[in-house]
């Protein structure tokens, strides 16, 4: 039995390619393996706690065994037990619009809240950075307004793709599968044509 994290950071849902193609693919998963646990993570509809000052104050109490207050535990418990459903996960799946060159500001929030040292990664003196995740595989699923496709030379203008990918890999997740759905500024049987070519090439994948 595997465990598949789905995680779903556009808010436009029905009306969404990435989210179309995104639910194509799970439900492939569930015909392929039964057996497959799905937990889904809609970033518009879960409560991501602040990695505000009082966050960091808690983090660096905590990890550095200072005094730490109860409240400060119960703070950075927050964000580990969010970390930790994150990590228990066996493959990935990310559908991911590109807002303004980027990713939408409730992903990089919630890459900002589960990228934790002693959870996904660590760092020493002697070894610098090393990341804690391993056998691990992730599917992106991309779309964007203009024609920006997946690498490995990336658009200069491309910080979605690029990012999702460096973010992944310094916790440990290497095996990378990316699709890219654009450009979706088009007329819709030309959109519709393209999601569809996208959920044939998903069909074929042995995700």
């Amino acid at each position: 039995m595997s465990r598949l994290l789905y995680i779903e950071a556009s808010p436009t849902k029905d009306r969404s390619t990435s989210i179309a193609v995104a639910r194509a693919l799970l439900d492939l998963s569930r015909r392929r393996d039964p057996e497959t646990v799905v937990d889904v993570i809609d970033l518009w509809d879960i409560e991501l706690p602040h990695f505000d000052a009082e966050m960091i104050e808690a983090k660096f109490a905590v990890l550095r065994a200072r005094d730490a207050t109860p409240a400060q535990r119960a703070k950075w418990a927050e964000a580990v037990a969010l970390a930790q459903r994150f990590n228990a996960a066996d493959k990935y799946v990310f559908s991911v619009p590109m807002w303004n060159f980027g990713v939408p500001y409730r992903l990089k929030h919630f890459i900002d809240v589960v990228t934790l040292p002693g959870e996904n990664w660590t760092w020493s003196r002697a070894e610098g950075y090393r990341a804690l995740l391993k056998d691990k595989k992730a599917l992106l699923i991309y779309t964007s307004a203009g024609a920006y496709p997946v690498g490995p030379d990336y658009d200069a203008a491309d910080f979605q793709k690029p990012y999702m990918r460096r973010w992944l890999a310094f916790i440990g997740i290497t095996d990378v599968t990316e699709i890219a759905v654009a450009p979706t500024l088009d007329v819709p049987e030309a959109v519709e044509a393209r999601k569809q070519a996208a959920i044939d090439r998903l069909a074929a994948l042995p995700f």
